[in-house]
């Protein structure tokens, strides 16, 4: 043995020049390129702009170009079999067969990848004999002008393009050197094996002074001893899943995102066909349907994988969604249309969320995956925390309502694993549940396009299956891992609430017109299930479930965590807000078709016909063609409008707004410095402070996060600076009908931003009604109201119920809590009175001390459009999010005490949700009725639609408050039978008679499922 050690730089060079022997070139591929701005078929492939190209040469012109390529090489009659293609062209690539069906993909290996997870680039395909044709081959690939990430290192030049001999020798010894490389490199002079590690590998490299057959084979033997180190091995087992996480938009467009799928597991099946042991692991059902869509082919040779127990799908979300912003019926959807998916196509649902990459988890999520089938939760996310590091791996998530679900964080806390000696040490040491649970998941590949494994994560897991102190490694699909871990259960510790992710927090905010339009596809789908059954039941209109699951489905691929929290390239929000309206105008042709045949619209003498799909009766002023009507409309009903003879009586000064509840005083700069409660006799505002306060701050940062600065307040830079104000450059006041109304118009910049603050009467809230146009760069627009409450705690609204947050900031994690996620209500109350502030649109929220704070506009420059890049740059351009025309509307809404859930929720869903309005009606509909009569307002009808499966439908309730309540459910017309079902519509009790009323108790913030048939 040598007694010379070797230093890190020393490997490292060794290693580099055993990589630079192993392949030894025998014929150039002359490249051929037809390139097209978008996406053709194979059979289209030579249509584009015909490109004679060579190493070197740059062959797109704009990001995300497209090309076909054809490689044509002449192999010399002598060269040794087999024979491997080694392709880098700086993009990414798809090999196709002669049918065009993807068989390989490719990546560059100039990359802005991560280095420490590996290096990204596939550049190497193992020919088949079979595709040599008289010495001569011809591959044809079809090709991206981009990286894994949407930019370009090295201009997007081709770097080679070749056929290669490949010396498997070289190949093997530059693994082992490899790998002993990274398992020395987590080791001390204490460690009992560092002498013989770091003599033998200095043997081996002094035996290296030249490269060939002899010296190979002597490095090889003198490092085979150590790998029978099996000693000191640590008791935990890892399980190893390959994986290639695919964000299906981010720094890419959305049609990318297929052609990356296609790469995918076109790489996936490339590597089982080599790897007996290899299980590839892939999550989001619409992932999975755009195979089936436009890779059929590609397609059937993943459902046979999938029979096979090669390819496991993951989770059964529909996408990786973000957990905040989407309403609670999305994720339920998110996991119906998933769970169908996978059962239609391959007889089985798994039984754990896959969620390795989403912005925060909320409260009410283990009550929603249980009661659909679900026993598991899988992250890792929450190891991103600033502040507070999250102190579990494995325990038992319980939730809002008392739902408890087995939760794993990948103890290598990344879902890229290189699967290297750095690897299993990583899981082995920090693993936080070790003393209780010998089983962790390592999830290995590199992701968003790159392909998922490939041989150097298997060379490296082969190898390391004998060296010591390291943890033993089986590959094993994650539903078996999740049954192994799941034994040592009883063992886990708990953790109650919310997965508040301490980083992102400006993902609550950003792309506001992509949050507003997912809120109105939201609502809109509810009402458009609500009308198509009443027309359905009524007047026998078919039930439209074909085209609603369609729209339900594309409403979901733009929940995806880099979609809907406002974290991809401009090019998606360009595409989908489009998408948006035209689905939003579809739904709307369904809701007036629906409503327009129930009542006749062919005869317009009788009076307007108003529906409320609400669990609320409606008794409130509407407008229908330029008049004003009253509208007394049952929960979940119909009834005709009336048309007063006159308006009660508000009034208004210059500075002054009055109805029979509130009165609004302004200050001369246009903020709000009174809110008085005539009811109340009290003054909702702080003493000395005014409210609807706009003000703006430089905002620095980028899609995902504040200027964050956790030093001496651990508090974020920009609330630090002294805010900036509007400019209020014209008002006035006018009474419309029962309204009464200041319209403000304000300046900043070049922004613009126009307000209509109204009362109407009978109404004990303030409405804003907001239209801006933002053209202020780097900049945070938010509004405030500083309240007359002091308390510990505020309350937010999250998907199906509701959290208290603390207002104080005396520990690290009510610090680091520097925005929070809300749906449309958050509330501040004491024991003697609160306020309330609702919103249409928004999910931004700060409130410390006393103060309603709301996040209302971003514009910040990243990711913005992605530009080529110099070398190792990752410049995506100077495009800021939110400039433009938005519209929003909030309302504040003061009251005694603390409110009742209840109360805040029906007055957030009649904000949201307007009375639709019909222009006549017949005899069956002139009478006000309702479909269903629900006793309780504490429990919210939150859909009625057709059930997924038979003759039926389906009602979902929830329990919007924190304590248990009785309710009764009634019909005259619904149906016979009634069966309450899981949120997937799987049925867990019956009951005969629907004609009697069904009488239960609901738990704290439950969720019910009901499925009524005529059967």
């Amino acid at each position: 043995m040598s007694n010379h050690r070797l230093d890190k730089s020393e490997i490292g060079d060794l290693v580099n020049r055993l990589e630079a022997n192993i392949y030894l070139p025998v014929a150039e591929f002359e490249i051929t390129a037809w390139r097209t701005k978008e996406p053709v078929s194979f059979r289209e492939r030579q249509f584009g702009k015909e490109l004679s190209l060579k190493p070197g040469d740059s062959w797109g012109k704009e990001i995300f170009d497209c090309a076909w390529f054809r490689f044509v090489a002449k192999i010399p009659r002598s060269c040794t079999r087999p024979l491997v293609a080694r392709i880098d062209i700086n993009g990414e690539l798809c090999i196709v067969d002669a049918c065009g069906v993807p068989v390989r993909g490719l990546t560059c290996v100039k990359s802005t990848f991560d280095p420490t997870l590996g290096c990204p680039g596939k550049t190497i395909f193992n020919i088949p004999e079979e595709w040599i044709s008289e010495d001569r081959i011809e591959l044809w690939a079809e090709a991206g002008w981009n990286d894994l990430f949407g930019v370009l290192v090295g201009e997007g030049r081709i770097e080679f393009a070749e056929v290669s001999f490949c010396h498997q020798d070289i190949r093997s010894l530059f693994y082992d050197f490899q790998v002993i490389a990274d398992f020395m490199d987590g080791i001390d002079v204490a460690h009992p094996f560092f002498e013989l590690f770091h003599s033998t590998i200095a043997t081996a490299a002094a035996q290296l002074t030249s490269i060939n057959t002899d010296s190979i084979a002597q490095a090889a033997d003198t490092l085979r001893p150590l790998f029978r180190q099996i000693s000191h091995s640590p008791p935990l087992e890892i399980s190893a899943i390959g994986h290639s996480h695919l964000d299906l938009a981010w720094l890419w467009p959305i049609r990318e995102t297929i052609r990356k799928g296609a790469r995918t597991f076109a790489t996936a099946l490339y590597n089982i066909q080599q790897r007996p042991d290899f299980i590839f692991g892939c999550s989001q059902p619409q992932l999975f349907f755009w195979m089936k869509e436009y890779y059929p082919v590609l397609y059937a040779q993943i459902k046979t994988a999938v029979q096979l127990g090669r390819i496991e799908p993951l989770g059964t979300f529909w996408v990786e969604p973000d957990c905040n912003i989407p309403n609670g019926e999305s994720l339920v959807r998110q996991i119906l249309l998933g769970s169908k998916f996978f059962m239609d196509e391959f007889g089985f649902v798994p039984r754990h969320c896959w969620e390795p990459d989403v912005f925060g988890y909320n409260g009410q999520l283990p009550q929603i995956l249980k009661k659909s089938g679900h026993d598991y939760f899988v992250t890792q996310k929450l190891s991103w925390n600033i502040v507070n590091r999250f102190p579990h791996h494995s325990f038992q998530w319980v939730g809002i309502d008392g739902t408890s679900i087995l939760a794993h964080m990948l103890p290598e806390e990344t879902y890229n694993s290189p699967a290297a000696p750095k690897s299993l040490r990583k899981i082995a040491t920090e693993y936080a549940q070790k003393e209780v649970s010998r089983h962790a998941l390592m999830v290995y590949g590199i992701g968003d396009g790159g392909g998922g494994p490939d041989a150097e994560h298997f060379e490296r897991l082969d190898r390391e299956r004998h060296l010591a102190d390291l943890p033993n490694v089986v590959h094993r699909s994650a539903a078996d891992f999740l049954l192994l871990w799941a034994k040592d259960a009883k063992e886990f510790p708990v953790w109650n609430g919310e997965l508040y992710l301490e980083r992102h927090q400006g993902t609550f905010t950003t792309q506001a017109l992509t949050k507003r339009n997912n809120r109105l596809c939201e609502t809109a789908l509810r009402e458009a299930e609500f009308a198509a059954t009443l027309g359905e039941i009524y007047v026998g209109l078919p039930y439209p479930s074909e085209r609603l699951d369609v729209i339900w489905k594309e409403v979901l691929l733009y929940q995806f965590h880099d979609i809907l929290p406002g974290s991809s390239i401009s090019r998606v929000y360009l595409e989908s807000n489009a998408r948006y309206k035209i689905l939003l105008q579809e739904l709307e042709v369904i809701i007036e078709n629906r409503y327009g045949r129930l009542v006749n619209t062919g005869d317009n003498s009788g009076s307007p016909i108003a529906f409320n799909s609400l669990s609320w009766e409606r008794k409130e002023w509407v407008k229908y063609n330029q008049n004003w009507y009253w509208a007394d409309v049952p929960a979940m009903g119909w009834a005709k409008l009336s048309q007063p003879e006159a308006f009660p009586p508000t009034s208004f000064s210059e500075n002054t707004i009055e109805n029979d509840h509130l009165k609004i005083a302004f200050a001369e700069d246009g903020c709000i410095c009174s809110i008085y409660s005539k009811s109340l006799e009290w003054e909702a505002l702080a003493k000395n402070e005014t409210g609807n306060q706009f003000v703006v701050f430089k905002d620095d940062g980028d899609a995902w996060d504040f200027p964050i600065n956790y030093g001496e307040k651990d508090v974020c830079l920009y609330l630090k600076q002294p805010p900036r104000k509007l400019s209020l450059v014209r008002y006035r006041s006018f009474v419309d009908g029962p309204k009464v109304i200041m319209e403000q118009v304000y300046v900043f910049g070049e922004s613009r931003l126009t307000q209509q603050i109204s009362l109407t009467h009978g109404r004990a809230q303030v409405d804003f009604d907001t239209a801006v146009d933002w053209q202020s760069s780097k900049s945070m627009l938010r509004v405030r109201f500083p309240l007359a409450v002091t308390a510990a705690e505020a309350r937010f609204e999250i998907p199906f119920g509701s959290i208290s947050r603390s207002t104080l900031e005396a520990d690290s994690i009510e610090k680091a809590q520097l925005e929070v996620p809300a749906q449309q209500w958050i509330g501040l109350s004491s024991e003697d009175y609160g306020a309330a502030l609702i919103n249409d649109c928004k999910y931004g929220f700060r409130v410390k001390g006393h103060t309603l704070d709301m996040n209302l506009l971003r514009s910040v420059p990243h990711p913005g459009k992605a530009l080529v890049g110099k070398e190792g740059s990752s410049d995506h351009g100077n495009v800021y999010t939110d400039l433009g025309a938005h519209e929003f509307r909030y309302s504040f809404f003061p009251h005694r005490g603390v409110a009742s859930e209840t109360t805040l929720t029906e007055a957030a869903r009649k904000l949201n949700v307007p009375i639709r309005i019909v222009a006549s009606g017949n005899t069956q509909f002139s009478k006000a009725t309702n479909l269903l009569q629900l006793s309780n307002p504490a429990i919210e009808v939150i859909s009625v639609k057709r059930a997924e499966r038979g003759d039926a439908w389906v009602v979902r309730l929830i329990n919007v408050t924190p304590i248990i309540q009785d309710f009764s459910l009634f019909s005259n017309t619904f149906a016979k039978e009634i069966v309450e079902t899981d949120l997937v519509e799987n049925p867990i009790f019956y009951n005969s008679d629907a004609s009697k009323d069904l009488f239960r108790k609901m738990l704290p913030f439950e969720i019910r499922t009901f499925r009524y048939s005529n059967a």
